[in-house]
């Protein structure tokens, strides 16, 4: 019988992620997959700005930015031309800084996740399924059964089911799974083609209710992404790409060489009613699924996985009670129900039927949106949604004070002064503390008998306009969300945060327990 501190079930982007970054701090893992190998196609595209931010803990950003291709402008066609381009140059650059788009494929996500687990001694077990467990004793008992047919029992103090839409793990908890399915049906194919939408940047068709959209990749490449919901979709076994295909050759002009791949899917917008339940906890699809609007997906189960992992390490070290545990479900639940109702209702523009829906996208959505852009409020409003840079976790238990404009739960605002980017003082994977300006008295010496390292900033104004107050202390959780905002910049606030959160901050390092 084989012992882990956490199993996780499924090595998509958010199991790996999760795996990764719990070993990195210490935690035993043991990752299965039903899979014989990893997929070799893929839906999910983009890497929004957030995930690059918090792969910078991993020493992932680069990596990321190196292989992945970076989309400078969105384009809308209307009626076979181009009718408005949007450059995300102007959007978000002084926001964050990963101020555009980047087309990263999961299937070369994933590859690149696995190589890095790998580097750590991980290795995901494929051809391994989970067919039962249950909890007892402080433990989690968790039936895995091989390829050759045999069968194991693993033990692991929490179980993590990453394990998607078809949860096993979700099935096994009795959680229900609220929600709905799309009438369309999606379809997404590789191409090798030509044509003034083969220029590197992403474009979207708004002529007619189904949706259309070609992703760039490598050169010369490229992905489309569309609906149908006529009669075609009624049998999507004998859907061919060649029934689908005349309007991105018609209407956007794509030269069409070759096709790589093609299939069909349909999509269902569902949440579930709890993320945790006792020593198992819901991640990525199989805890919330959506349409593909905005890219929100994969990077929202990433964002799951980062959440959990530096609390699961936290408890296991001793440097936390299970009560953490509970804020996972408490900071991401809410999150998942505002994009699913976010990404519903754009999803729900974009292919509205009728004479009136018809004239708002080709007529008013080439005017209206290179306009909104043009408003540098409503420019960052759509890049901070977008990206996941907005998404804050006030109100949650871990959150306390307000300093400037920074909330506790807030992601901290991203500000560079002479080259020096204040983000780039955050690739730890543990508690931290940030002042800028001068830091209060005995600050720097509770933080060093305490083991939280200290970043101190010289004032300038640059800080002050981004809503940073001069003097402040603000604490750094191990995702690098502020889990404090304190005026006074007085150490001994510190101290109280985490005696009323029974909590040790510093080195979250689970091989030397407390």
């Amino acid at each position: 019988m084989k012992r882990s501190d956490v199993l996780i079930v499924g090595a998509g982007p958010t199991g790996l992620v999760l795996a990764l970054w719990l070993t990195k701090l210490g935690v035993r893992v043991r990752i299965v997959d039903k899979t014989d190998a990893p997929g070799t196609t893929s839906r999910a595209l983009a890497v929004q700005a957030r995930t690059l931010e918090l792969y910078r803990q991993l020493d992932l950003g680069d990596a990321v930015f190196q292989r992945a291709h970076k989309t400078p402008a969105v384009n809308l066609w209307v009626r076979g031309a181009r009718a408005a381009r949007v450059p995300f140059e102007k959007v978000g650059a002084d926001l964050t800084p990963y101020p555009f788009l980047l087309i990263f494929p999961q299937d070369e996500h994933e590859r690149l996740l696995v190589e890095r687990l790998a580097a750590q001694g991980v290795t995901v077990e494929r051809g391994t399924t989970l067919v039962h467990f249950e909890a007892r004793n402080g433990t989690v008992d968790a039936r895995l059964r091989h390829a050759d047919g045999g069968e194991e029992v693993c033990k692991a103090s929490y179980l993590a089911g990453c394990d998607g839409a078809r949860s096993l793990v979700r099935e096994t908890l009795g959680v229900g799974f609220p929600g709905g399915t799309y009438r369309q049906l999606f379809y997404v194919a590789d191409i090798e083609a030509g044509g003034p939408a083969l220029n590197g940047e992403l474009h979207i068709d708004l002529d007619e209710a189904d949706f259309l959209a070609v992703f760039p990749l490598a050169a010369g490449r490229a992905r489309l992404i569309g609906t149908v919901r006529d009669e075609r979709a009624d049998d999507p076994a004998a859907l061919r790409f060649e029934d689908v295909s005349d309007r991105a050759i018609r209407h956007m002009k794509v030269d069409v060489h070759r096709v790589n791949w093609f299939s069909t899917y349909h999509v269902h917008h569902r949440v579930a009613e709890h993320f945790r339940k006792g020593r198992a906890f819901l991640l990525g699809d199989a805890a919330h699924i959506h349409s593909p609007a905005g890219g929100q997906g994969m990077n929202t189960g990433i964002g799951d996985a980062i959440n959990l992992a530096w609390k699961l390490a936290a408890v296991l070290g001793g440097r936390a009670q299970d009560g953490l545990l509970d804020t996972y479900e408490a900071e991401r639940i809410g999150f998942a129900r505002r994009l699913v109702a976010t990404t519903d209702r754009v999803f729900s523009f974009a292919t509205a039927e009728g004479a009136l829906a018809d004239k708002l996208r080709t007529r008013v959505a080439p005017l209206l949106i290179p306009t909104v852009a043009g408003f540098e409020a409503a420019r960052d409003y759509l890049f901070r949604t977008v990206a996941q840079i907005t998404l804050s976790y006030r109100g949650s238990p871990l959150s306390a004070g307000t300093a400037g404009h920074v909330h506790g739960g807030d992601r901290p605002p991203w500000v560079r002064v002479d080259g020096i980017d204040n983000f780039a003082a955050q690739p730890a994977m543990r508690w931290q503390a940030q002042v800028y300006g001068t830091a209060a008295p005995g600050l720097a010496d509770w933080c060093a008998a305490h083991d939280v390292p200290l970043q101190q900033f010289d004032w300038r104004s640059q800080y002050e306009a981004a809503g940073l107050e001069r003097g402040a202390l603000y604490l750094l959780r191990p995702d690098s969300y502020v889990a404090l905002a304190e005026p006074s910049g007085n150490g001994k606030a510190l101290e109280r945060y985490a005696a009323e959160r029974n909590l040790i901050l510093g080195s979250l390092d689970a091989r030397h327990p407390i």
